[in-house]
């Protein structure tokens, strides 16, 4: 029996009594995943990525253990929403325009203690002071750096459109806004360099593409180390009790924490390990978040259909955006109809020892977005359930 064969086993056993559609996450895989993580950091914290995660209980798990420290959040609403629960240390990693989230915010002590909000633009400390509605508490800054790789004079980008903010005077320039401010502390930095951290270097069939991603990754990494550097020395001129300088993602951990200049890395989807994190020569992971369709006809040979299972993840649309049959080993789309709203057809060998009721498994292509389709996690030890687990969704949350 192959690994993956005895995975099936395994999670068959424990989902016996249960029909499907079901989600689960195995906790070996997923407590040797979040080791791993820990390993590659060399010593610097793990910042959590919530939305690669989306279940209070499993945040609550991973934070348990030594090496994470700290929530990366991803809506103003979210993070209070974890402030409220208890989470001492959550960081937004994206501005936001919550006039009700930043007027709560600057009302509650324990809240403006615990979260800190990302910025980018003199405009998002207006809208925040502008929010207040006669709240005093001082709110907690972070400053985002771009980190896209500009090529041939700016002609080429690689890298997200994200920040505004490229060069060390302009990071400085608006840490002194923040400094001049009353009712702000700069506390931070982050910087995701997200063409290296987030596209896999190993792409399957395809040599000549995944060495020109090598390439683009080495050399965004050496002009990011010098860059990076040169923009925290020219913030802690101006905010020398700087707290923290966040960087890196799941594929780049052990890259980023080799940085000086950085303190902490940010990583969630390592510890789910979707499908879109398996083409990585810097790392490897195990599968551990998986969901489960029913069988419900036999069309034909080799064809079986399962209920639903369209669950295309955020991105540029493509192939690489689909989940993808995981078990039994061998089943593949039909390429004329793909993963359906209401049904997907399978096909290939192992459909002809399927039947109606049977599980097929599927991983999601990316992390927490498959926590938007199921309100529970069962969490699987050997071939046991152990608990079921709300996620955001079975909490009544839906962030985004």
């Amino acid at each position: 029996m192959t690994p993956r064969a005895a995975d099936r086993a395994r999670y068959d056993r424990a989902t016996a009594h249960l029909d499907a559609p079901v989600a689960v996450v195995d906790l070996e895989a997923f407590d040797a995943n979040a080791a791993d993580l820990v390993r590659r950091a060399g010593g610097k914290p793990v910042r959590v990525a919530s939305k690669s995660v989306r279940c209070r209980a499993l945040l609550e798990r991973v934070l348990a253990r030594e090496g994470f420290a700290g929530i990366m959040s991803f809506t103003l609403d979210e993070s209070l929403w974890l402030a409220r629960a208890g989470f001492e240390d959550v960081l937004l990693a994206y501005p936001s325009a919550d006039r009700t989230g930043f007027a709560e915010l600057a009302r509650d002590p324990k809240l403006a203690a615990a979260v800190t909000v990302m910025v980018d633009d003199v405009a998002q400390l207006d809208l925040i002071d502008a929010a207040r509605a006669g709240g005093t508490e001082e709110v907690r800054v972070c400053l985002e750096l771009d980190t896209a790789l500009h090529l041939l004079g700016g002609r080429i980008r690689l890298g997200a459109r994200r920040s505004p903010l490229r060069e060390p005077a302009q990071l400085a320039e608006l840490a002194r806004s923040v400094a001049r401010r009353p009712g702000f502390r700069l506390v931070g930095i982050m910087a995701y360099e997200g063409h290296v951290a987030g596209v896999g270097d190993a792409v399957a069939g395809r040599p000549l593409r995944s060495r020109a991603i090598r390439l683009m990754q080495a050399a965004a990494r050496r002009e990011l180390v010098e860059r990076r550097a040169a923009v925290v020395r020219a913030v802690r001129a101006v905010a020398p009790d700087l707290e923290f300088v966040n960087g890196g993602g799941t594929g780049s951990v052990q890259h980023t924490a080799a940085e000086d200049a950085v303190t902490e890395i940010a990583a969630g989807s390592g510890l789910f390990v979707p499908r879109l994190f398996d083409n990585y020569t810097s790392f490897s992971g195990r599968p551990a978040a998986l969901f489960a369709q029913p069988v419900v006809r036999r069309p034909g040979v080799g064809v079986v259909t399962v209920l639903g299972g369209g669950y295309p993840a955020s991105g540029a649309a493509g192939r690489d955006r689909l989940p993808v049959p995981h078990l039994p080993e061998g089943l593949r789309y039909d390429p004329q109809e793909g993963p359906g709203e209401v049904q997907t057809p399978l096909l290939g060998s192992p459909a002809d020892d399927l039947r109606i009721g049977d599980k097929v498994w599927f991983r999601h292509a990316k992390a927490g977005e498959l926590c938007e389709r199921f309100d529970s996690l069962q969490l699987i030890e050997g071939d046991r359930i152990t608990a079921t687990v709300p996620t955001y969704r079975g909490e009544g949350r839906t962030f985004l």
